[in-house]
């Protein structure tokens, strides 16, 4: 059951199967039986195709203005902890937070 005291359907599903005879359970899960169910299959229509892909593509990062490009830079650990700190202090990203500081200095260059 669920915490708040209401039967959720799995167990309603359990308490139907339990309350079967054996013939009765042996009818109702005959289905399974079949020892290669894959003969039931067909080809996906297009749309299933799409949905199908999209749901096997990893979920990859969201896209912000034309896409990320990761790089390496060399950092002192001092300044990457006081970043991480500040970071955490704005609930930020360590990678929101540097973008937003290169803006910064960018339009002030500018």
């Amino acid at each position: 059951m669920a915490k708040n005291g209401k039967m959720t359907q799995a167990h309603r599903e359990f308490l139907r199967y339990k309350s079967l005879t054996a013939r009765e359970l042996a009818e109702a899960t005959k289905e399974f039986d079949w020892e290669f169910v894959g003969g039931k299959s067909k080809p996906l229509s297009p749309e299933m195709r799409e949905r199908w892909l999209r749901a096997r593509r990893k979920p990859g990062r969201p896209r912000v203005g034309k896409g990320v490009k990761i790089i390496s830079v060399s950092v002192e650990k001092d300044l990457l902890a006081q970043t991480d700190a500040l970071a955490r202090k704005l609930k930020v990203g360590r990678a929101a937070l540097i973008a937003r500081a290169m803006r910064t200095v960018l339009a002030e260059e500018s």
